[in-house]
């Protein structure tokens, strides 16, 4: 018997190619006059969030844009906060804001999102962006699930008639990514904590988007021969090692295609923030 292992979706390097290209647009519009500009607050001292904001930040400047980051107090009241939103809306050199979540509990975090003009969403998640999306209509795709649809692109899979299960229901993954399979003419199962029986539907799909921060919700028992498997999750092992929702080791036995975690969705998500801060620039030089 042979033994089958996936193909690795390398979200590094696909990262890295697709950065390349963000790099040359932002020459182009520098040329014009004109620098991308993020802006990126932080409310609070939480470590994980510190991490993807310095992240997030060091993807701009190798990338020449211009970027804010802006550190405050976890006692920051909302209102100071609304406020601090409010003029960065009105900011002309900046074309992206993004408050990294989650936000204190004194803050509503949906009073944030939504006090972000739909023209600097960034991130995706304004009332607005979700609607674009929904309709088909031009606006800034949630960064993860733009990333696993990149993927998915890279590895050239025609989407139209294939079954996608995408498991997790949240604004920021599980919701936006079905939509978007849709969009590719994909038939879309969500699945989630209430779903019966997971692997009855598992099994059927063609594309597993694994998103619920759980691990090992996903193993190869659950998994079709062949099929294209991405771990949108973060967890720890026993071991305190970074790993996803998906059992990786035995999965990679039976699925055609797999991301790793690190190395997979991950940097993916920083890249698609650059992109659609590139196009908001872009947007307001035409």
């Amino acid at each position: 018997m042979t033994t089958h292992t996936a193909q690795i979706i390398d979200g590094v390097a696909l990262s890295q190619k697709l950065r390349t290209d963000v790099t040359q647009r932002v020459q182009a519009l520098k040329a014009k006059g004109i620098t991308p500009g993020l802006a990126v607050i932080l409310v609070g001292e939480n470590q994980a969030s510190q991490v993807y904001v310095r992240n997030k930040v060091k993807g701009c400047l190798d990338c020449g844009f211009h970027s804010v980051m802006e550190k405050y107090d976890g006692d920051m009241t909302q209102d100071a906060l609304l406020a601090r939103i409010d003029s960065l809306n009105n900011d002309p050199t900046i074309h992206g804001i993004l408050v990294q979540l989650p936000v204190p509990a004194h803050i509503d975090a949906n009073k944030v999102i939504e006090a972000i003009s739909p023209l600097k969403d960034v991130d995706g998640f304004h009332i607005a962006s979700a609607g674009a999306l929904m309709t088909g209509m031009p606006g800034f795709w949630p960064c993860t699930p733009y990333g696993c649809m990149k993927m998915l692109e890279s590895i050239g899979f025609d989407l139209k008639g294939k079954h996608a299960v995408v498991i997790g229901r949240s604004n920021i993954v599980g919701k936006p990514m079905a939509l978007m399979l849709l969009q590719k003419s994909a038939t879309v199962t969500i699945c989630h904590s209430a779903t019966k029986d997971l692997k009855a539907m598992t099994l059927q799909a063609d594309v597993i988007v694994a998103a619920v921060g759980k691990r090992n919700v996903l193993t190869a028992d659950m998994v079709k021969p062949g099929a294209v498997v991405l771990d949108v999750g973060m967890n720890r092992n026993d071991e305190g090692k970074l790993c996803g929702d998906v059992d990786f080791e035995g999965v990679r036995q039976v699925a055609g295609y797999i991301t790793p975690v690190p190395g997979g969705v991950g940097p993916m998500t920083i890249t698609m923030l650059l992109v659609n801060t590139l196009e908001s620039a872009e947007r307001t030089a035409k």
